[in-house]
């Protein structure tokens, strides 16, 4: 697994970030993988296969556009009035009726578009590979890779859940979300995890992959809001979601981070394993992250506290749809609608298996995106990712 943020902080920095929450949270075995790259896993990894193409392409051209302007910001609220959504709903008691509303789902699981029906609450996996009702934690850490809004100085307090529903052939996470490398925990573990990353600084608790495990986040959640836990929630999701489990969340989440990641059923079903429904469901799911937590503002300190925030992964020969998606997203959003174009795909796990994925994008490709996205009008376009070619 790649560490993007080491391109942000030293080694030196981030040992003593990662230490210190070790320490913190006792939890000395957690796995810290940006740190351990040598690390040995318990399955030994599909081979991938080499290709003649060029892996590292450059950009044959300079940008015509201007990607070092800063996205157009809105003042959002200070910091000292800020509360975090499901405080009000520890204190009345529905966060934790909601988790064990979640809860009970699990008996014939339903809680992705999977719809599985397996009874987690005996034991067995469903198609994202989670154990029965048991979580599953591959490391937590202050994240400094992650959008500049949710890092700041203290970094993105960021969670690693194992498994996923979705199994993307490209996965840079293939490890954790695949093979299910992480240490099974409690709800009460995942609380306290929450509360040390609070303590060494984070400005949020940012939840990767939470899907199959969202009952058990609310029952951590519930437990550490009892316990002083006052920071922003981040949901980082696929985008592939349940209305129905949505609504349950709506109150609880503060930050939507859902990827967009293609605009043709097609393509979604055969990088996706089957998940031929990830275009239409996705976009119901961001229409409903919207209606619950609005434009993403950040504070006047540029902390993001509440919003949603959609990423977009360009990938080569427009095998996402990217252009179709920042007009989905231009028509039916508002303008000012945070929108990540990330430039760092990378053709890692199988994708060796796929010609038309098998290498990184160019210059033009991730150009034409963002050309796109002016045009159409989005005024909050994170493009910074474009560095990232040209190192």
């Amino acid at each position: 697994m790649k560490a993007h943020f080491l391109r942000r902080i030293t080694r030196r920095d981030f040992l003593k970030y990662t230490a210190d929450l070790c320490f913190k949270l006792g939890l000395s075995s957690i796995f810290l993988y940006s740190c351990k790259p040598d690390a040995s896993i318990t399955e030994t990894p599909t081979p991938v296969k080499k290709s003649s193409m060029d892996r590292t392409p450059t950009p044959t051209k300079k940008p015509s556009i201007d990607v070092t302007t800063t996205p157009v910001r809105t003042p959002g609220i200070t910091g000292s009035d800020f509360e975090p959504a499901y405080v009000k709903l520890h204190r009345t008691g529905e966060l934790k009726e909601r988790a064990e509303e979640l809860w009970a789902i699990m008996e014939s699981c339903q809680l992705c578009p999977r719809r599985c029906g397996v009874n987690r609450l005996e034991g067995k996996s469903g198609f994202c590979g989670a154990p029965g009702a048991t979580l599953v934690v591959a490391a937590a850490h202050p994240h400094f890779g992650e959008e500049r809004p949710l890092v700041g100085n203290g970094g993105s307090g960021t969670i690693f859940l194992t498994h996923c529903n979705l199994r993307c052939v490209f996965c840079q996470n293939w490890e954790i979300s695949q093979l299910g490398r992480g240490i099974k925990r409690t709800s009460d573990e995942l609380a306290g995890m929450m509360l040390g990353l609070q303590e060494i600084g984070c400005h949020n608790i940012n939840l990767v992959t939470p899907t199959h495990y969202s009952a058990l986040i609310l029952k951590a959640l519930d437990i550490a809001a009892a316990t002083g836990l006052r920071l922003p929630i981040v949901y980082n999701t696929s985008g592939w979601e349940r209305l129905e489990i949505l609504k349950l969340l709506d109150g609880i989440v503060d930050i939507y981070l859902p990827d967009f990641k293609y605009w043709d059923s097609d393509m979604s079903a055969k990088y996706s394993s089957g998940a031929d429904s990830y275009p239409e469901i996705t976009r119901e799911a961001i229409l409903e992250m919207h209606r619950q937590v609005g434009v993403a503002k950040p504070t006047e300190d540029g902390i993001m506290q509440r919003g949603l925030m959609i990423r977009h992964l360009v990938m080569p020969n427009n095998t996402g749809g990217s252009e179709k998606i920042m007009e989905w997203i231009a028509e039916n959003l508002p303008e000012d609608t945070y929108v990540n174009i990330m430039a760092q795909y990378n053709p890692v796990h199988k994708a060796y298996d796929y010609p038309e994925i098998s290498r990184r994008i160019t210059g033009e490709e991730y150009e034409e995106v963002v050309k796109r996205a002016i045009e159409l009008g989005l005024t909050n376009l994170d493009i910074q990712g474009y560095w990232w070619l040209q190192r």
